[in-house]
């Protein structure tokens, strides 16, 4: 199947890897199906892109990445709906990424408050809304990614 994107241009999709939205992506109402497009030139980023719209795509990555620590508690997703019997291990979990650029500054930052999270199972997509913890909306990617030791 072949999709328009924004980002890509016109790209062939295998329509097994298209992800359902249930419950819409907060923001954009009536836009229930995505996939994950990723290029190797701009890894670890990947675009979360809508099938139905071209405009329509959030930047994401694992949060691992820049933040190791990174702590989600799944049960409730996994113990609620069609996801019953889902181990976390057929969970993906990805936060939507904001690149601004302005005149010499760059900034990088993620919703750590926000992720999304794909059951490979189901092809189902939820964006969770954490509450009550010390994450960010705006964590600074680029400030984290230098403090981490190098390899």
């Amino acid at each position: 199947m072949k999709i328009n994107t924004r980002k890509f241009g016109e790209v062939e999709i295998d329509k097994e890897k298209i992800l359902s939205m249930p419950e819409g992506l907060p923001g954009f109402s009536g836009f229930e199906r995505f996939v994950l497009l990723e290029d190797p030139k701009t890894a670890p980023f990947c675009w979360f892109q809508s099938i139905e719209t071209p405009d329509l795509a959030l930047i994401v990555m694992n949060p691992k990445v820049f933040k190791p620590d990174y702590q989600v508690d799944l049960n409730p997703l996994i113990q609620s709906r069609a996801w019953k019997g889902v181990t976390s291990k057929e969970l993906l979990l990805f936060v939507v990424i904001n690149i601004k650029e302005e005149e010499k500054e760059k900034s990088i930052t993620a919703n750590l408050m926000g992720p999304l999270v794909v059951n490979l199972k189901t092809k189902e997509v939820i964006q969770m809304a954490i509450c009550d913890s010390d994450y960010s909306h705006q964590y600074d990617v680029l400030k984290a990614i230098s403090r981490q030791p190098a390899e």
